[in-house]
Parts: C-alpha cells; structure tokens; sequence
C-alpha cells in the first residue's frame, strides 16, 4: 500500500516503545508507523514539519496514552479501500482496555465470512496505537499479527491493562 496521496507533514515521535513516523494531510492523521514495522512507507519527499496541528495532535494524545491515559479521538484521514476504511473505523470502536477478535471485526463490517480480509485490513492499518488494531485477538485469545511487532502488541495491550489472561496466550 502507497502512503496516504495528499501527505502534507512529517514528523518523528518518540515512544517508549520506539521512535514512530508521523504523517498528516490538511484534514488529519494520515499516519503513524514504528520504525522498520512491516507496511512502512520508508523514505517519504514531504517536510518535517513538528508543529503542524494534526501532528502536535498525534503527539500530544500519544503522551497521554504512553501515560497510562485513553487519548483522545484525533482527526484522522486514512486512505484505503472501502473495506479496509470499514474495519479500520469498527477498530475504534474497540474500547481503550478492550479486546476484540478478527471474526468480531469482520461481522461488526457486516462481512462476517471475512475473517481473513479483514485480518489483512487490520495489518494495513495505517495508523498504529491511535486506530487501535493491537487490540484484535486471535479466536482464542492469542496474540496474532501485529505489524509493528508482537512484543509491542503486548506492551501495549499490557499498559491499557487488557485482562492478564488474554495476554499469556
């Protein structure tokens, strides 16, 4: 997948977890990959521009979900098929501590025999920790396909405080 066509901005972002690529068009986060995770758009011919509005946002609701708090809803402008747009929208859904599975996601876009798609949806997401995809489960409850690594997955489901017992699958 090509990065969002009307990418504007850039910016690095600095994480507990790793240093993160921020992206922003005039209407939103188009967006936020960590360093060498799989679907990273590389090198990318638009400037760094730290104190542009939808990256100061991204920056800003990333400090407090790092500190324990659920950020707060920033715009977005993701870019992507009609279905991928669909299940990276139900991902928001997905509660800040909450889990869901890749079946769940699939029926809740009302495709529910498209389990795999919309797995494949969910690793093309291209707007990581803010459209929450490290809070999709396998069936079972194990900790499956997370592009920027699944000890970040469970980093991450581990400081939103995801029940124990889903994490030590």
């Amino acid at each position: 997948m090509t990065p969002h066509p009307k990418i504007e901005a850039q910016t690095r972002i600095a994480s507990p977890l790793g240093l993160l690529l921020a992206t922003a068009t005039a209407h939103g986060l188009a967006g936020l990959w960590f360093d060498a995770q799989q679907h990273h758009p590389g090198t990318l011919n638009v400037p760094d521009t730290p104190h542009h509005p939808h990256l100061q946002a991204a920056a800003q609701a990333l400090a407090l979900y790092f500190d324990g708090q659920p950020p707060p809803a920033v715009a977005l402008d993701l870019h992507g098929t009609p279905f991928q747009c669909a299940v990276w929208q139900a991902l928001l859904a997905i509660g800040h501590g909450r889990t869901s599975t890749y079946a769940e996601v699939a029926a809740s876009v009302g495709r529910p025999a498209a389990v795999r798609a919309a797995g494949a949806a969910i690793g093309r997401n291209p707007v990581g920790i803010l459209v929450p995809c490290h809070r999709v489960l396998g069936r079972d409850g194990s900790l499956t396909g997370y592009a920027g690594g699944l000890q970040r997955k469970q980093a991450l489901l581990q400081l939103e405080g995801a029940q124990r017992s889903i994490l030590a699958a």
